[in-house]
C-alpha cells in the first residue's frame, strides 16, 4: 500500500484548491459588476442622448413682420410688446387676457409668452438626438437647408426650468411634469406616513414580542410571501377596497370636501398612497426585522438587568442601534414605490391632467404615469419629453437615496462619539 501524504502536503493542496475556486469567483463577480456598469451606463446614455439635441421649429406667424424693419422681437419693450398683442389679437381674446391681469402691468417676459402662445405658435417640425447632433451637425445643416423652409433650428434641452414649472399640455413646446411631479410627491408624502411608522411598529412587535408559536410563523411566512406578489395585484386591492368600498372616506365627500381638483370617486392622491403603502410595507417589516434581529441580545440583557422594562429596552436602545439599517431599508422601499406605475394605473391615475393635485382627495398623476403617457405617442418629441422627466425622476431618487446615505453616515458618527 502507498502511504498516505503527509498532513503538511494535504493542508498545502487544501489551500490551494481553495485558492484556485476564490480566484474563479472573483474573477466572475468582476465580471457581473462590469456587465451591470456597463448596462447601466448604455441607459444612462440612451436617456441623455433623446433629453438633449437640435430641434427645428416653425412659426405659423414670421416674427418680423410683427416687428419694424431692422428691429427683433426681443429688442422691443413692454410697451411695444403690448401694441403687438392690441393689433394682432382678437378684441375677445385681448379683452380675456387683460382681465385675468392688465396688460400694461405685465413684464416683458409675461408679454413675450402670450405672444409665442397665441401669435407665433411655433411647432416642432423636427427633432436629432445628442449623439446627431454633435456628429452630424454638416449633414443635419444641409437637411434643413435642402428639405425644410422657414423652420429655426435651435440647440433645446428638454430638461428645464420650463419643464418643472409648466403644466401636461398637448403641445410639447409648453408641456410640463408640474402636475406630475406634485403628484408624485404627495403620494410618497402619505405613502411615507402610513406605511413607515405601521411597517416598524409590526417588526417591533414581531420581533420582541411576539412568541414563537405556529400563528406567529404563519404570520412571518406570509409577510415573505407579500413581499414578492406582483405590484398590480396591490393595485387591485386598492381598487376595490380603498376606491370603491372607502369612497366616501378616500374622495373626502364624508369631510366636505368638493373643491377645485378633488375627486368624489375615490380616485384621488389618498387612494394611490394607501395602495403604494400597503405594496411596501412588507419589504419595512422584514427589514426592519432584519435590522433589530443584528443588535446583539446582550444588549437587551443588559439593559433588563439593569431594571428597564421590555419597551424601555426597545425604545432607548434596540431602534436607536438599529435605526440607521431601518432607516436604509425603508429608502429602498419607498424608491420602489416612486418608480411604480401598474397599481396607480389600476387605482385611477390620470394619463392627463392639466390641473395641480392640491391634496390628499385630489386628482392626480405621477411622473412615472406621465413618462408613460409621453412614450406612448407617436411624435418624437414627447419621447424626448420623456428622456427629460426620466432625468428628473433619476435625479429625485439619486437625491433620496444620497440624503439617507449623508444621515445614516452623521447617525453613524453621532453613535460612535457618544460610545
Amino acid at each position: 500500500m502507498n502511504p498516505s501524504p503527509p498532513i503538511s502536503g494535504r493542508l498545502d493542496s487544501r489551500l490551494e484548491e481553495r485558492r484556485r475556486k476564490s480566484g474563479r469567483w472573483r474573477i466572475i463577480f468582476l465580471v457581473c459588476t462590469i456587465v451591470s456598469v456597463f448596462f447601466l451606463a448604455a441607459l444612462l446614455a440612451g436617456i441623455v442622448n433623446q433629453a438633449f439635441g437640435y430641434v427645428l421649429v416653425q412659426t405659423e406667424e414670421d416674427p418680423a413682420k410683427l416687428v419694424p424693419e431692422g428691429e427683433t422681437l426681443s429688442e422691443q419693450d413692454a410697451q411695444g410688446l403690448s401694441s403687438i398683442l392690441q393689433e394682432r389679437l382678437s378684441r375677445r381674446l385681448y379683452r380675456k387676457l387683460d382681465t385675468e391681469a392688465p396688460l400694461a402691468e405685465r413684464s416683458r417676459a409675461e408679454l413675450l409668452g402670450i405672444i409665442d402662445a397665441e401669435i407665433l405658435k411655433p411647432h416642432v417640425i423636427a427633432t436629432w438626438s445628442l449623439f446627431e447632433s454633435i456628429f452630424f451637425k454638416p449633414e443635419i445643416m444641409e437637411s434643413v437647408v435642402r428639405d425644410y423652409q422657414g423652420g429655426s433650428l435651435q440647440f433645446r434641452s428638454w430638461v428645464s426650468a420650463s419643464l418643472l414649472s409648466s403644466s401636461q399640455s398637448s403641445d410639447p413646446l409648453r408641456s410640463g411634469i408640474r402636475g406630475a411631479l406634485l403628484g408624485s410627491l404627495l403620494t410618497i408624502l402619505f405613502t411615507i406616513l402610513f406605511a413607515l411608522p405601521l411597517g416598524v411598529a409590526a417588526a417591533v412587535w414581531l420581533e420582541e414580542y411576539a412568541r414563537d408559536n405556529w400563528l406567529n410563523r404563519v404570520i412571518r411566512t406570509n409577510i415573505y410571501n407579500l413581499a414578492g406578489v406582483p405590484s398590480i395585484i396591490y393595485g387591485m386591492l386598492g381598487l376595490a377596497l380603498f376606491v370603491r368600498a372607502m369612497a366616501p372616506l378616500t374622495s373626502g365627500a364624508i369631510f366636505g370636501v368638493q373643491s377645485e381638483g378633488t375627486s368624489l370617486d375615490g380616485r384621488t392622491v389618498l387612494s394611490a398612497s394607501l395602495s403604494l403603502a400597503l405594496l411596501i410595507l412588507p419589504i419595512i417589516i422584514i427589514n426592519a426585522q432584519e435590522a433589530m434581529r443584528a443588535v446583539p441580545q446582550s444588549l437587551r440583557q443588559s439593559s433588563l438587568a439593569l431594571g428597564a422594562t421590555r419597551w424601555q429596552t426597545v425604545w432607548h436602545h434596540v431602534l436607536p442601534a438599529s435605526a440607521d439599517r431601518i432607516l436604509t431599508g425603508a429608502v429602498l422601499a419607498i424608491s420602489r414605490a416612486l418608480g411604480e406605475t401598474a397599481p396607480l394605473v389600476v387605482v385611477g391615475a390620470s394619463t392627463f391632467l392639466s390641473m395641480d393635485p392640491t391634496g390628499p382627495f385630489s386628482k392626480f398623476t405621477t411622473l412615472p404615469i406621465q413618462i408613460y403617457q409621453w412614450s406612448a405617442r407617436p411624435q418624437q418629441e414627447f419621447r424626448n419629453l420623456a428622456a427629460g422627466a426620466i432625468v428628473v425622476l433619476l435625479v429625485m431618487l439619486l437625491s433620496l437615496n444620497a440624503s439617507v446615505i449623508y444621515m445614516r453616515a452623521k447617525y453613524s458618527n453621532k453613535k460612535a462619539a457618544s460610545q
